[in-house]
Formats: C-alpha cells, structure tokens, sequence
C-alpha cells in the first residue's frame, strides 16, 4: 500500500512487473490495484469481471480464482481504500502539534483522497443503494471506521461519543464528496469556507485527546 506525501495513493499504480506465476497473494494485489483504477475511471458497471483480468495483465480465469465475481473485487477495493485513509489519518494525528493543525491536515488530506478516488466513491454510492450484499459490507466498514474514531481520539469521552464521531464521519465524507465531484462549486459556494467549517468540526472532536504514549516519548 503505497502513500503518497502528497495525499492518499489508496491503490498504487499498475506499472509495474507482473508477478511470478505461483505468487497468489501479488496476484491477488495486482488485480485489486487494476480493478480500482478501472472502476474510478469508468464507473462500476461501466466494466466487466474479463475487462478487470486484462487490465491487470491476465487471462479472464486467473480473476475467478481469486474473486468470485466483479462485485467481490469492488469491494475488496473499497476496503482497502478505507484502511489508507485512517492509515494517513493515524499518521497525522501521531506528527501534529496541537488539534488544529492535525483537523486542518485530516480534512485536506480526506479532500484529496476523495477527489483522486471520485469515480469509486459515486459507484459505491450507487452499488450501496441497489445491492443488499454491498450494502452490508459497506455497514461494516462504517462500524469499522467508528471503532478507528475511537481509538484514535485515546478517551473514552462522553456518553454519546459514537453519535458524535458518527455525524463528524458522515459530515466529513460527504461534503468532501461534494467539493470534489463539483457540487459545491455548481452552487456557487466558497470551498474555502466550507473547508474551515470542516476543520472546526473536526478539531473540537479532538480536543482534549490524550496523545499515544510513544508520541509523548518522542
């Protein structure tokens, strides 16, 4: 999983040499690598299960041994889209000095990965709404990403912390979703103000977090 100084790379590029043959887990990678890239491009019915084998450099068979259908590798790509954007988000709040600097930094960097990843994410959206199976593993995932919140802010906190950290998830991830895929522009909104209304969201939501203890160390 490769992360970029410049923002999220959830799913690092395709160029590179393909896997010996007999490596199951590069294979495996790889395919997820190519299939994200084709999805955020084309959308996800905008493809098939022999257009994502081909696009990573195999024949239609090799993608049935490790996926059952076009569905199973979405997910396995939206899956590790989320662990690289908590992974940055764990990074920052490790290196930050103070709760502001971290909420402006995890707001930017939740942006850019939003923009890079807008094709995904809008199929996501859709897939979420129309598929019973997608929808379940996507609520996993939500679960997942609470679970995260709260360990990463190092409190307990209040007695209805998980609403709280539930309606700064979904505010963050759907207004970056509507700056990136031009909504916020069409309604001739300032992206800038939006953006520090962002971060005063999410740094009240850190306040008072006790850093880790190898952070105190250093």
């Amino acid at each position: 999983m490769k992360i970029s100084g410049l923002g999220l790379k959830a799913i690092p590029s395709m160029r590179r040499e393909r896997p010996r043959r007999g490596a199951p887990f590069a294979t495996r990678e790889r395919l997820i690598d190519a299939a994200a890239i084709v999805f955020n491009r084309v959308g996800y019915d905008g493809t098939d299960s022999n257009r994502l084998a081909r696009a990573a450099g195999y024949a239609p068979a090799t993608f049935y041994k490790h996926f059952p259908d076009k569905r199973a590798i979405f997910l396995a790509a939206y899956e590790r889209w989320v662990s690289a954007e908590w992974i940055e988000v764990e990074r920052v709040l490790d290196d930050a000095r103070g709760s502001r600097e971290a909420a402006a930094r995890i707001v930017d960097l939740t942006l850019m990965h939003h923009r890079r990843w807008r094709g995904l994410r809008a199929s996501l959206r859709a897939l979420v709404l129309s598929d019973a199976r997608a929808r379940a593993f996507y609520r996993a995932q939500r679960r997942r990403q609470l679970r995260m919140m709260a360990r990463l802010r190092g409190q307990r906190g209040a007695p209805d912390q998980v609403e709280r950290d539930a309606v700064q998830l979904f505010t963050v991830e759907r207004t970056c979703d509507a700056i990136a895929e031009g909504e916020a522009a069409a309604l001739g909104l300032s992206t800038q103000r939006i953006l520090d209304l962002l971060r005063d969201l999410v740094e009240g939501s850190l306040a008072g977090r006790r850093r880790p203890r190898r952070a105190a160390r250093r």
